[in-house]
């Protein structure tokens, strides 16, 4: 994948959470546009955030090479008052 297509859904406004696909199978779920970073070669994300103060408690590097699919993850639509 190229950098900037991943850098204009990561900017999107509003953002869209997004599921990244990995050549080997790794799947990596981004809630927040800070929890990632777009480099020319790779992309850095952040992983398992405190649910309560949303830091990270690392980062994985992945090369861009590697990923092989993006998909933005619908948020599940609320059923209003019958």
């Amino acid at each position: 994948m190229r950098p900037d297509e991943l850098i204009s859904l990561v900017r999107a406004r509003p953002f869209v959470p997004l599921r990244i696909h990995l050549t080997d199978g790794t799947v990596y779920d981004i809630s927040h546009p800070d929890q990632i970073i777009v480099l020319r070669g790779r992309v850095d994300i952040g992983v398992g955030a405190d649910p309560e103060t949303g830091a990270a408690e690392g980062v994985e590097h992945v090369s861009l090479l590697h990923v092989v699919r993006v998909e933005e993850i619908n948020p599940t639509p609320t059923l209003g008052p019958s």
